[in-house]
């Protein structure tokens, strides 16, 4: 491919050099001050040249030959070469030019009354990782992301808290006008820029799908006058960041044979089994990215095609993504533009159970990967204490290779997005926009399941002879899911300054939108020819050969909404924002269809005023305040439930069987709501070296969705959703950077971000919650509760018995009891637990650092997190006769050992408790970039650099697992936050050169 596009290109542009005569000129301001260093490039033969400490520059090029002057902080200009020339730069008005995306258009971000961040295409590009949320990590005040290395796992964003408990967390992505759940299809190198909308006001626009926060995406489009190229290419190595030693054969012998007060495995062990080391490896990943673009008088083209390709950590885990996007723009009039954007996003990955990582951590260290006859090692003990093919079974756990290698399944997607919007320009203030976006989504997937082989490796003693022929010999499970989305949205926006004082911007429109049905069929087959070349359901109508047939459709939701705002500005200083959203929900039922959504904003210009104008050092300083109500539609809906096989007397002695209804339906199920007030204040200080922002917000959510149970004498028993909840968040911000230029060949910057964030469950009207027991250990054991105690504690809150130490005397814990007293695990009940903490965090903080010397760059970013717990739960799984970590399995209680650090061994179930519970701070070096541009003279090639990336370097951790950052599912009540088969964080290395053509 590679070879093809440069022969391509050698035919379409010959390379030429051209020299001309000498011409001499000066750069200085507007002031007539000589500006020393600044860059002079003839856009024509790449001819370059600096100017002199008195602004004097001589370069080869030809009159009325186009040059092009730039320097630091003052605009870009294009003259035509003259003798003898002087160039005056005006100095630049950045910060007045720059605009952010507020939905269904843009504004100024001085005009901005609104809390958004905006980060641009190069620092998302910059951190080599498969989803652009996890790139932004750190780099926006106020927004959370807790990532996972795992091949093709999605981020959770989290926005100004959490507001929702049983509801959708998400926020509500908006790319190129399309509404979307996530962007794992997305190339970085295809965004523009990334832009998200954080208080109540920016987000009332997008009324009952803004309380999670929105964030609108922009992909590149075609730009310059001519055409031009870029390619990318890279190839890293992955390595777990950090990994949990475990204890050796002889240790575990010793602490096993203490826990089971005999002596059944020897203390001379012959194997020594790394589990981790042996379902692990190295991984690799690489991706390719070209895109071509340009533009005419009526057109402006973008392609691009993009490659991912990893080879996980885990053994036979392995992805791979394949992208293509085209963004056009025609101009068919004077008035009239067509803007056209389609994508395509294929994966393909072979998952592999992550399980395996606890079955790892568990499995004894003396039980060999195989046995010599080349059978997979089980935990057999003999009676000479060692491992073999027979004896006793010392433990239920498994062996990890031989789960990887039997697991044999393949998922395949495609995903494809595209739109048509048509700019109308009726009058010269008033533009008319109609925008039609489409997504459609298929997935399939096969999963072979070798019962036979898999019966006969977990007990070598077994034979093929003996199998049941009962059994099924395999199963072969296939499924298939598709859906389309599609959004339509129609708008006028009328713009028009009156009198040299007024700025006025009105924006109106409808919108109808559609999440689509979703279908799912998944068919489970049994004794397949094990060869995969007839992996099929051919034969499936016999009823005998399928096992399981599900055909699932769901509801298609629709949208119907209208929506305004306003936006005015006073004599450059005083600002005003008004939007208002009214939407119509099919999820709800009739007379609880239809919300209304407004919002205002207002700022203040202070630099503007006279008072403030000539401030030395105080370049800009803007108040802004605000205030909306958001809605979020994605909660539990009304499901009516039922009960059969009942049986009763109906008027006389006939005994009749029948069905009843067995939940509570509330006709008054709608969406939650949230209320945000919001004020910030940005500035810019000492010639726009150092800008920065303060805000502070207090959010409500409002008819918070929770389970209930119903009254006893109402005859059901189901729990139903119902309105019966209010959560808080508040919090504060603060963004600061620093840029400076110590030299021409030097300049710097140093940024960072801090966000403090309060979370709690406030109150809860008169119900009855049904009680969410979550954070399941495998074991029969919870961690986190939700119930009608858990007013006053944060959402994800963790529930545990609260560990006391161990008693000096037997070695046992002890746990206390709710009246302060202490107890063994046999002596506690539910009612001794007590909220411990949340994996929710309460400070999220980044950093940023850069130099540019000459032509070389080099940056680091850096993230972390306080106030979480986290649990680790692979080691609060443990069962009888598995390993322990070698912190756990040295100065341990023994009778001969009473002032042991550590409770005596122990193989009975632990409970929850806060023994495991740990603290889940954290900073990690999420990214080092040291790049170099190579200097090129000629045509062909115009810029190339080359570049090495070190992603995850290093961390500073309190938790004793392999990583704090625990995304799991994404529920807070769910598996987030608890180290059970988790993927660890990963170190890489890569290597990659930028080209431009």
């Amino acid at each position: 491919m590679r070879n093809f596009i440069f022969s391509f290109l050698a035919l379409l542009l010959l390379p030429a050099y051209m020299s001309g005569q000498v011409i001499k000129g000066k750069v200085q301001d507007e002031k007539g001050l000589p500006i020393p260093g600044a860059n002079i490039v003839s856009t024509e033969t790449k001819a370059s040249t600096t100017s002199d400490f008195d602004g004097n520059f001589s370069i080869n090029a030809k009159e009325n030959e186009s040059l092009e002057f730039s320097f630091i902080g003052y605009e870009t200009t294009t003259k035509k070469a003259t003798s003898n020339m002087t160039v005056a730069l005006k100095e630049s008005e950045t910060t007045l030019k720059e605009v952010v995306v507020i939905g269904y258009g843009t504004r100024k971000k001085i005009d901005n009354t609104t809390a958004i961040t905006s980060i641009n295409a190069d620092e998302i590009s910059k951190t080599k990782v498969l989803n652009a949320s996890q790139a932004i990590q750190g780099k926006a005040a106020g927004v959370q992301v807790v990532s996972s290395d795992l091949p093709g796992s999605t981020p959770s964003v989290i926005i100004r808290g959490m507001g929702t408990a049983i509801g959708g967390r998400t926020p509500l992505f908006v790319v190129d006008g399309m509404p979307t759940e996530n962007i794992n299809n997305i190339n970085t190198n295809d965004i523009v820029s990334y832009d998200i909308l954080k208080d109540a006001s920016s987000l009332a626009i997008y009324g009952n799908r803004a309380s999670n926060g929105v964030i609108i995406i922009t992909t590149k489009k075609g730009k310059g006058n001519k055409l031009s190229i870029e390619a990318e290419s890279f190839a890293g190595f992955r390595e777990p960041l950090k990994t949990v030693k475990m204890a050796g054969s002889n240790q575990f012998s010793h602490y096993t044979n203490a826990a089971l007060q005999s002596t059944t495995f020897s203390q001379d062990q012959p194997i020594n089994t790394d589990w981790f080391n042996a379902i692990t490896k190295t991984g690799s990943y690489n991706q390719n990215n070209v895109s071509v673009s340009g533009s005419s008088e009526s057109i402006k083209y973008f392609f691009s095609l993009g490659n991912y390709e990893e080879k996980a950590i885990l053994n036979g885990l392995e992805y791979s993504r394949l992208t293509f996007r085209n963004n056009n723009e025609y101009k068919i009039s004077k008035k009239l533009t067509l803007n056209q954007t389609f994508s395509v996003g294929y994966t393909h990955s072979t998952p592999k159970p992550l399980d395996a990582f606890t079955t790892a951590y568990k499995q004894s260290p003396i039980v060999p990967v195989y046995f010599p006859n080349g059978q997979y090692g089980v935990s057999f003990v003999g009676n000479n204490g060692f491992a073999g093919t027979s004896g006793s079974s010392f433990n239920n756990v498994g062996n990890p290779v031989a789960a990887l290698n039997f697991f044999d399944e393949q998922q395949k997607s495609i995903l494809m997005q595209g739109g048509l919007k048509l700019d109308y320009e009726i009058i010269k203030s008033l533009k008319f926009t109609s925008q039609f976006n489409g997504e459609n989504y298929t997935w399939k997937n096969y999963n072979y399941s070798n019962t036979k082989a898999i019966w006969l490796a977990a007990d070598p003693s077994r034979v093929a002879a003996n199998y049941p022929t009962t059994s099924h010999l395999n199963d072969l499970t296939k499924g298939r899911e598709d859906r389309f989305n599609w959004n339509l949205s129609n708008y006028f926006t009328y713009n028009k300054e009156f009198g040299d004082i007024h700025d006025i911007e009105l924006t109106a429109g409808t919108e109808s939108s559609s999440v689509g049905s979703t279908s799912k069929l998944t068919v489970v087959r049994k004794d397949v020819n094990a060869n995969s070349n007839y992996w099929a359901l051919s034969g499936a109508e016999y009823a005998g050969n399928v096992t399981s047939y599900r055909d699932e459709v769901s509801n298609e939701s629709r949208l119907q909404s209208y929506f305004g705002r306003f936006q005015y500005k006073l004599m450059n200083k005083y600002l005003i924002t008004g939007t208002v959203r009214r939407d119509g929900s099919s999820n709800f039922s009739k007379d609880y269809r239809w919300g209304t959504f407004p919002s205002f904003g207002l700022g203040w210009i202070m630099t503007n005023e006279n008072f403030l104008a000539n401030v030395n050092g105080i370049d800009l300083l803007k108040l802004r305040g605000g205030w909306g109500r958001l809605g979020n539609q994605r909660v539990p809906l009304n499901n009516q439930s039922f009960s059969s096989g009942l049986i009763g007397y109906l008027g006389g002695s006939i005994l009749s069987e029948g069905t009843t209804i067995n939940s509570q339906i509330d006709p008054s199920l709608s969406w939650e709501i949230t209320e945000e007030a919001s004020a910030g204040l940005d500035f810019e200080l000492l010639n726009r070296k150092l800008k920065g922002s303060f805000d502070v917000y207090d959010k409500t959510t409002t008819n918070v969705i929770l389970n209930t149970t119903p009254f006893q004498t109402s005859g059901v028993s189901s729990a139903s959703p119902a309105h019966v909840g209010e959560v808080s968040n508040k919090g504060y911000e603060i963004a600061l950077r620093w840029e400076d230029k110590i030299t021409d060949d030097i300049s710097y910057w140093i940024g960072g971000n801090y966000s403090n964030n309060t979370n709690k469950l406030k109150s809860l009207k008169d119900a009855n919650l049904a009680a969410v027991l979550g954070g399941g250990l495998g074991n029969g054991q919870y961690t986190k509760l939700l119930a009608n105690s858990s007013v006053g504690q944060p959402l994800g809150s963790f529930f545990l018995y609260d560990y006391a130490g161990f008693d000096s005397a037997t070695g046992t814990m002890l746990y206390y009891k709710a009246d302060g007293t202490t107890a063994t695990q046999d002596a506690v009940v539910d009612a001794d637990r007590k909220y411990v903490g949340s994996v929710l965090p309460t400070s999220t903080y980044g950093i940023s650092l850069g130099l540019v010397y000459k032509n070389f760059d080099l940056s680091v970013d850096g993230y972390g997190t306080s106030g979480a717990k986290v649990y680790n739960g692979k080691k609060a799984q443990r069962f009888a006769g598995e390993n322990i970590e070698e912190s756990l399995a040295t100065n341990f209680w023994t009778p001969n050992n009473l002032t042991a650090t550590k409770p005596g061994p122990f193989n009975q179930v632990p409970i929850a408790s806060t023994y495991y519970l740990e603290s889940g701070d954290f900073f990690r070096v999420n990214n080092i970039t040291l790049g170099y541009k190579i200097p090129l003279k000629g045509d062909f090639i115009s810029s190339a650099r080359v570049y090495v990336n070190a992603i995850n370097p290093f961390i500073t951790q309190k938790f004793s697992g392999f990583s704090p950052e625990l995304n799991g599912d994404g529920d807070p009540y769910g598996s987030q936050g608890i180290e059970l088969n988790a993927y660890p964080t990963l170190r890489s290395f890569v290597f990659g050169v930028n080209l431009k053509f």
